[in-house]
């Protein structure tokens, strides 16, 4: 039996206009922590079976649910009683990774499921045509494996096939309309705390500068091709978004990264995963390293131009490149023993063309140390599956002509910095504002522009820290309207002892 959650303001306003597709966060924990998959698995059939705000409709859910989490989630030790029981019925239903490669002596491809231990498993050719994704590193699926014991008597015969498969993703076509038209009946400010509830965080006990960490760390999945660094303390929830909310972004946890993987496998042709996701995220950034030389150097070209080279052929992609890590040392100590890019690995972390492609440096140091009682949410939140699915749509559009003759860029700002931060800008209004035709406030407009012009200038500033004598001008500012004051933005961290003479002090 699961405690009833008081619903606040925010649930009531939700629950109004999202009937269908809300789901108590802490539904999901209870059952994420308890089976082998990621929060947005569990939430995909929280969604299907528990997306009400009635007691005894979350309880019927809940049930089936447990059910299905219980009957077709493979735990340790249970490989061969899913194996025996796909014998003995024929087939047997399953929630698990698929991954698929070419059999070249057999001109098939054969799949593996990870938690059976089956690694020559019968698929279609067309089963794998209309899901890439398991050529690389496989996604989560609803599975329907089949046994035949006639194919088992065979010499090297697979008895084991998959006659179906339903990918763990929503693909209704009018999702963005549904986002778009609730979010009208919310403030901003609601707004982004609904957002923070639907990512599991509880926006009531996170200060303003938290919620705008958690803000940046949202941009890579509605903008493309955006690249993004988190840094700070440990334990502070850097990789948690990347790893559990969406299907759309794939999570490289520390060691070495092939260019084959990441870009293009030279011997088969097969597209790496910038190609087949819309984020990929390196954690523990300062452990990772590339199997080739130039790895480093394909992956700076690709995130300054969203291109890179096979041979003749150029490929376009649109994956954004996400780095966090974590400082062992406080923000000023860092900064006295080196730069704030320092803990990259050797190859990045002084090279100012590197930093150049950052499009954001979110001050991880401003988000508290999560703690699951108090820093995870009780409320409703979106469902995983169908928040994940318009920020995925969003990625069509940008919004950068918001700008056009609203905002106006100081003269410190390069080339590089300015279309830096126009993606940060363009990045927010979509999440903020996922209507197009939602009229922005200058308020609102104005501390987005803060926040983009702010995080790209810390990049700004550690490239001052490697090479003085080029990235000398580093203040930032900006005009709202063609008559507006000037107004300078400064990083808070940078204390007026370490800046040059000149630079406006943070404020506070």
């Amino acid at each position: 039996m699961i405690t009833p959650v008081e619903m606040d303001r925010l649930d009531e306003i939700a629950a109004s206009v999202f009937e269908g597709y809300l789901v108590r966060k802490d539904l999901v924990r209870k059952y994420a922590r308890q089976y082998p998959v990621p929060t947005y698995v569990v939430e995909f059939l929280l969604g299907r079976y528990c997306a009400s705000t009635n007691e005894e409709e979350i309880q019927e859910g809940l049930e089936i649910v447990g059910k299905q989490l219980k009957g077709r989630t493979v735990r340790t030790g249970e490989e061969e009683l899913f194996k025996a029981r796909a014998r003995e019925e024929g087939s047997v239903k399953l929630i698990d990774i698929v991954k698929a490669r070419l059999d070249a002596k057999n001109d098939c491809y054969v799949a593996e499921l990870p938690s059976l231990n089956l690694r020559d498993v019968q698929i279609a050719d067309s089963l794998v045509k209309e899901n890439e994704r398991m050529l690389t590193d496989g996604f989560y699926t609803e599975v329907t494996l089949e046994y035949d014991p006639i194919v088992a008597q065979e010499k090297n015969g697979r008895p084991f096939r998959i006659a179906a498969l339903r990918p763990i993703q929503m693909s209704s076509p009018n999702v963005l309309d549904v986002l778009a038209k609730g979010r009208q009946v919310f403030t901003t400010d609601e707004w982004r705390d609904f957002l923070i509830r639907s990512i599991g965080l509880e926006p009531s006990v996170l200060s303003e500068r938290a919620k705008m960490v958690t803000m940046l760390r949202m941009v890579p999945f509605v903008e493309r091709n955006y690249n993004l660094v988190e840094l700070g303390p440990r334990g502070t929830g850097k990789s948690h978004l990347f790893q559990q909310i969406s299907p759309y972004s794939h999570l490289i946890s520390g060691g070495k990264a092939t260019v084959a993987k990441m870009f293009v496998n030279n011997a088969n042709g097969q597209r790496g995963l910038v190609c087949q996701y819309d984020v990929v995220c390196f954690d523990e950034i300062s452990g990772i390293s590339f199997d080739q030389k130039d790895g480093v150097n394909i992956m700076k070209g690709y995130m300054a131009s969203g291109e890179f080279s096979r041979g003749k052929e150029s490929i376009r992609a649109e994956g954004g490149i996400v780095m966090v890590g974590n400082f062992d040392v406080d923000v000023e100590q860092q900064q006295r023993i080196g730069h704030l890019l320092s803990p990259l690995p050797k190859e990045m972390r002084d090279d100012t063309a590197f930093h150049d492609r950052i499009h954001a440096f979110a001050p991880g140091w401003d988000f508290p140390k999560l703690n699951p009682h108090e820093h995870l949410t009780n409320h409703f939140g979106l469902v995983s599956d169908f928040l994940s699915e318009c920020w995925h749509r969003l990625r069509e559009t940008s919004r950068v002509h918001v700008l056009q003759n609203r905002v106006f860029w100081g003269g410190a700002l390069s080339g590089r910095d300015i279309e830096a931060v126009n993606k940060t800008v363009s990045g927010l209004l979509k999440l903020l504002f996922p209507d197009p035709e939602m009229p922005i406030p200058d308020h609102d407009l104005e501390w987005i522009v803060r926040l983009a012009l702010e995080s790209r200038r810390r990049v700004k500033e550690q490239q001052k820290r490697c090479l003085k004598s080029e990235f000398r001008n580093t203040h930032f500012s900006y005009k709202l309207g063609a008559d507006g004051v000037e107004q300078f933005v400064a990083t808070p961290e940078l204390h007026s002892d370490e800046a040059i003479e000149g630079d406006p002090l943070p404020p506070g």
